[in-house]
């Protein structure tokens, strides 16, 4: 951290913006404001959702496959493809992460009784207890991840960002 802008502190970014301001100040860079920070702490987000998830010997995306189909409810399962769909992933991508987590006995592959063709992907006990265990791990490296942020200005980033995230996929870049 450097010296103070507008009475807050400097973090790398500002540093960032000065140097292009300087090097072309007939650009406009104060998008670059909230995209770079926000790149830089996804990078720094994923790192202590590793973190908090590696004690139970569980990677991210391991935790994100598991959790979507958790978050269905009994009999905790999804088709395939919607599962990929949900993780926005390709059908290629999703099925080299099932058969790893089928490998680790956290998922199983049933045949979708409508459609013979469709694969069904469920939870077993063992993918449901992991799962399970590793919420409470997130929910509390979400909150250590947002301890410098009042509740007031937590909801309010949530909700400037629900609206980046909606604009962006009804523009057509990426689903939401």
């Amino acid at each position: 951290m450097v010296g103070p802008v507008d009475g807050a502190m400097q973090d790398e970014v500002d540093r960032l913006l000065a140097q292009w301001a300087t090097e072309r100040p007939e650009l406009d860079c104060s998008a670059l404001g909230v995209v770079v920070r926000v790149q830089l702490l996804s990078k720094l987000l994923r790192q202590d959702a590793e973190a908090a998830l590696a004690p139970l010997d569980l990677r991210l995306w391991e935790y994100d496959v598991l959790s979507a189909l958790r978050r269905q409810g009994p009999p905790y399962q999804l088709p395939a493809t919607a599962l990929a769909r949900a993780s926005r992933l390709s059908s290629g991508a999703m099925t080299n992460r099932i058969d790893r987590l089928e490998a680790r006995g956290l998922v199983a592959r049933a045949s979708d009784p409508a459609d013979g063709r469709a694969v069904n992907v469920g939870l077993t006990d063992r993918g449901r207890s992991l799962t399970d265990a590793a919420i409470g791990a997130r929910l509390a490296a979400s909150r250590q991840q947002l301890a410098g942020l009042a509740p007031a200005e937590r909801d309010a980033l949530s909700g400037a960002l629900r609206k980046l995230l909606l604009a962006n996929a009804e523009a057509g870049r990426g689903q939401a």
